[in-house]
Parts: structure tokens; sequence; C-alpha cells
């Protein structure tokens, strides 16, 4: 081979290369953007006000939020399996598609996250808070394991019922628990980082620490989908 014909194929990997990374982070930067939008509400009553007197705001905000993630989780899927890179057509195609059933898986962990913490905080002090709380605890972890893989299966399975994705989620959340503790590491990172530093968390920080969550919970989620289709946009 000679020596312009090499450097001709090595200025093309190059270029192809530089195409990759910035697509891939144009793509990153726009998920941001639209996942604060539709979370809105949610984020602003966490900078804006104390958590313990705006907690049953801050529970329906939580749940107006879950159709954004969905949809986070259907543009993540459309860019690793196809290389899609209207963002914008595949996340308010998925939004628009999975609104209402988002909206009730949403119903389903906040309210059962809010009951039993209510639980714990009124059994706490109480002789039968001995027995009481850890089982509580229990139940709270399965719903933080469940939470996620619930998120993703709807953005891949649409045809599936809710109750079928969470049966699902919840056996394979224990059954891949390692996998599951890592997501809720990133998780928790994005959150550490969020009340640190707010406005970086979510213009920088979200969307790439959810997509190593996202990649974790549908590799756990591998027995139950089916191979990837194209998004209607």
């Amino acid at each position: 081979m000679t020596a312009p014909r090499r450097r001709g194929l090595l200025l093309g990997v190059r270029q192809e290369t530089w195409g990759t990374v910035i697509g891939t982070a144009s793509a990153l930067v726009i998920t941001n953007a639209l996942l604060a939008l539709t979370s809105l509400p949610l984020l602003v009553l966490l900078v804006t006000t104390d958590p313990r007197a705006s907690w049953p705001a801050l529970a329906v905000a939580a749940v107006m939020a879950f159709p954004g993630l969905t949809a986070v989780a259907t543009v993540f899927a459309a860019f690793t399996d196809r290389k899609e890179t209207g963002v914008f057509s595949v996340y308010w195609a998925s939004w628009r598609r999975n609104l209402m059933r988002s909206l009730a898986l949403g119903a389903l962990v906040v309210g059962a996250l809010t009951v039993l913490v209510v639980d714990a905080v009124a059994l706490w002090g109480l002789p039968v808070g001995a027995v009481a709380i850890p089982v509580v605890a229990v139940l709270i972890a399965l719903v933080i394991t469940t939470a996620p893989l619930a998120v993703v299966a709807c953005a891949e399975r649409e045809d599936a019922r809710l109750r079928e994705v969470l049966k699902a989620s919840l056996f394979l959340g224990l059954r891949r628990w390692y996998l599951s503790l890592l997501t809720l590491v990133m998780v928790g990172m994005l959150w550490t980082f969020f009340v640190q530093f707010p406005a970086l968390a979510v213009g920088l920080a979200a969307a790439p620490l959810l997509y190593g969550a996202w990649s974790n919970v549908r590799y756990s989620l591998r027995p139950v989908l089916r191979d990837p289709e194209p998004v209607p946009a």
C-alpha cells in the first residue's frame, strides 16, 4: 500500500471516529435538554422547596417525569441499535406513545414508595417497628430495584401489559441483582451530583449516567426483549 493511500485511509478512519464522537455528544446533550424540559416541575420543586414540606407535590411531579424517562430509554435504544440521530423526533414520539402507561407506572412506583416511607416513619420508635421496619425496608428495595427495569421494558416492549412488565422486571432485577446494584449506584451518583451541582447534573451528567444505567438494565432484560425493531418517529 502506498503512503498516500495509507494516509487517506487513516484520514477517513479519523474523520469517521470524530463523527461518531460528535454525534454521540450531541445526542447526549439534546437528550439532557429534553429530559430536563419534561421533568421541569420536579426539578423546580427539588431546587426551590424543602422535600419534607413539599413531598405531596414532589410525588405528583415525580409521576409526571416518568414519560420522559421512558422516552430517554427509547432514544438510547434507537441510537445504540440503529445510530439514530433524530433525537427530537424519537423522544417526542415515544413520549406520546407511552404517556398513559408511563404515568400509570409512575403512579404505582411513587405511590408504593410514598406509602412505605410513611409507614416506616410512623413505625419508627414503636416496639413493633423493630420487626416491621426491616420488612418495609425490603419492600422499598424491591420497588427501587424493579422501577428502572420497568421503565426500560415499557419503552422496548410496548405490546406488553403493565402487569407483565412489572412481574418480569421484579424477577429479572432480583435474578441479576449485581447489575441492579450497579444501576442504583449510577442513579445515586446522579442524585449526589444533582444535590451539589444542580445545573451541571441536569445539563451534562444526566444522560451519560442514565445511559450507563440503561445499558445494565437492558442487559438484565435480555430474556424478555425481542430483536430490536425500528422505532416509528
